[in-house]
């Protein structure tokens, strides 16, 4: 093995102070192939092992895992450069946190076990697919059959008067693994039906049967036990994962926080944007009645069909102020490339706002969306409002971000993280804030806006998470404490918690920024570094731990033990 690695290691001594800048951008780590190597590994055996909660996955996962924590530990530290020494702690800390992720899992799956015991036959029959075992069709339809008896005892258990009725947490996640587990049952079943006679003969009517009682279960699960309703919007539920799973999150961020560290942090921010919010109210003529200026400014929305152009305006007024000021490097082709879409009127029921990278996608009355729900988007969507969003979304924020990622250190997309995706936009929101980039009171007004949701966020995430805040009182602290319409707080709550972003994915916004903005002070403020340098440098970095960041930056000693320390 040392043979092999002497052709990539390279000497390096400790570090002592900051790693120059020229040095940052021009090495590359002599780790990267390890990186992928690992990245394709995982992919390929997910791949395959592609039944979610099945226990053979876990345990084939757990296994490859445990071979890659000694792969790791075997490997000769100290003799990698400074960036391999930056992967191979990064690389062991994704190790350790997907084997946390086989821990939760397992205890979900045991926790989904009393509305689903049949489920297990199930991931018994694709997994024998899996390891290309011949099917016995007469076995198959014997435990087919099984099922439907099963499910239906089940369901006769719960619709008992005396039933005590199980979480809407645990019914809505069983509902949705059952959803997925008959789409791949169905893909069981299409393999060899049509092709195998003697499979047909034997498991057609039993599949029909166990299919439709399958499909009847699911809705009575959702409809009677979590509570949807035919045409009506879905119920916030979301799955908070405890204590526990937010120490296991929190680690892997490299944050050493508890939650409730981080909630007081999110209160210190929340109050200096309503004390801001206040003077920004004055200016305009308001007094202390914020509520009625950010009326006000929710009213300076542009007209039907206007949208784009101020978000070109927008756009390009963000990037000219960037380079005049020569704070960040904004390749040309960057600038050439961005591109803009309208957002359907079912995409902005999730996502009231911009959402942003290469393509930015604009959220705007379509004509096809009832009045009122015209009104709140135009509404949520003004002029002073988006002066925020546009440059988060494009440049200097996640565009810029995501065109730099492609062409630096690219292997590190699998350490992305909310706290550096997310933290790098939001930090250029207080940068920018911080440069006189807000021009007039309701410039500043709606900068706060987005500034206060951005804390509050942390507030209503992390207690969403702990169990101490419900979805509706999330949604009720958006509207009265920040200023929400309330169709884009509901919004902002279900994209939250309906599973498409990990729980620590709305607190990584402001926190990241944090310590970005912590980060700056530090080499910026201090003339170790100038401004372009340091934020060219976070880039060429690629997607890590901002602590990790902090690390490469000034040149810290890492050792194979590394812990995360930093209070930002």
């Amino acid at each position: 093995m040392l043979a092999r690695w002497s052709a990539i290691l390279l000497a390096a001594g400790p570090l002592a102070g900051l790693v120059p800048p020229s040095r940052l951008s021009a090495q590359d780590s002599p780790i990267r192939n390890e990186v992928e190597r690992f990245s394709a590994d995982l992919a390929a055996l997910r791949r395959r092992y592609d039944t979610e909660y099945s226990a053979e996955r876990r345990q084939r996962l757990a296994a490859f895992f445990a071979e890659w924590d000694h792969r790791l530990h075997a490997l000769p530290f100290d003799q990698v450069a400074p960036e391999g020494r930056v992967d191979l702690i990064l690389l062991g800390n994704q190790v350790r946190y997907q084997q946390s992720l086989l821990v939760r899992e397992e205890r979900q799956w045991n926790e989904m076990q009393p509305l689903a015991p049949f489920a297990g036959r199930f991931l018994g029959l694709q997994e024998a697919r899996r390891r290309l075992e011949r099917v016995d069709p007469q076995s198959a339809a014997r435990a087919l059959d099984s099922v439907v008896r099963i499910l239906g005892a089940t369901r006769k258990t719960l619709e008992a008067t005396d039933a005590k009725p199980p979480s809407k947490v645990v019914a809505l996640r069983t509902a949705e693994m059952l959803t997925d587990l008959r789409r791949t049952m169905d893909r069981w079943y299409r393999f060899s039906a049509g092709y195998d006679p003697v499979f047909s003969w034997w498991v057609a009517d039993p599949w029909r049967k166990t299919d439709k009682a399958l499909q009847d279960y699911i809705k009575f699960l959702r409809e009677k036990l979590v509570g949807f309703k035919e045409g009506a919007d879905d119920p916030i539920v979301g799955d908070p994962i405890g204590a526990d799973g937010l120490k296991d999150d929190l680690a892997h961020e490299m944050i050493p926080y508890t939650p409730a560290e981080l909630l007081t942090i999110a209160e210190r921010e929340f109050a200096w944007t309503e004390a801001e919010r206040l003077r920004a109210s004055r200016d305009m003529g308001f007094g202390d009645d914020w509520r009625a200026a950010m009326e006000r400014v929710k009213t300076l929305y542009v007209s039907p069909g206007e949208q784009p152009q101020m978000i070109r305006e927008l756009a390009e007024e963000a990037i000219r102020f960037v380079e005049v000021r020569d704070l960040v490097t904004v390749p040309p082709l960057a600038k050439e490339i961005w591109r803009m879409e309208m957002m359907s009127a079912a995409a902005q029921k999730v996502s009231p706002f911009f959402l942003g990278g290469e393509v930015i996608q604009v959220s705007y009355p379509t004509d096809s969306m009832a009045h009122e729900d015209k009104l709140m988007s135009m509404r949520g969507n003004n002029r002073h409002f988006s002066r925020a969003t546009v440059q988060h979304e494009l440049i200097p924020g996640h565009h810029l971000q995501g065109f730099m990622s492609e062409r630096y250190q690219p292997h590190r997309r699998l350490f992305r993280t909310p706290f550096w995706t997310e933290g790098w936009a939001l930090y250029w929101e207080m940068r920018l804030w911080d440069l006189g980039f807000p021009q007039t009171p309701e410039d500043r007004m709606g900068m706060l806006f987005w500034r206060s949701h951005r804390a509050a966020r942390i507030i209503f995430s992390l207690r969403f998470h702990l169990g101490t805040m419900t979805p509706q009182e999330a949604i009720d602290f958006l509207v009265e404490r920040v200023g929400h319409e309330r169709a884009n707080a509901e919004a902002e709550v279900r994209r939250s918690f309906n599973g498409s972003y990990p729980p620590l994915y709305q607190a990584g916004y402001m926190l990241g920024g944090l310590q970005i903005r912590a980060l700056y002070q530090a080499l910026v403020a201090s003339g170790q570094m100038t401004e372009r340098a340091f934020h060219d440098a976070i880039l060429q970095g690629g997607p890590m731990p901002i602590e990790m960041v902090r690390a490469r930056l000034t040149g810290q000693i890492l050792t194979p033990d590394f812990q995360s320390s930093w209070r930002f």
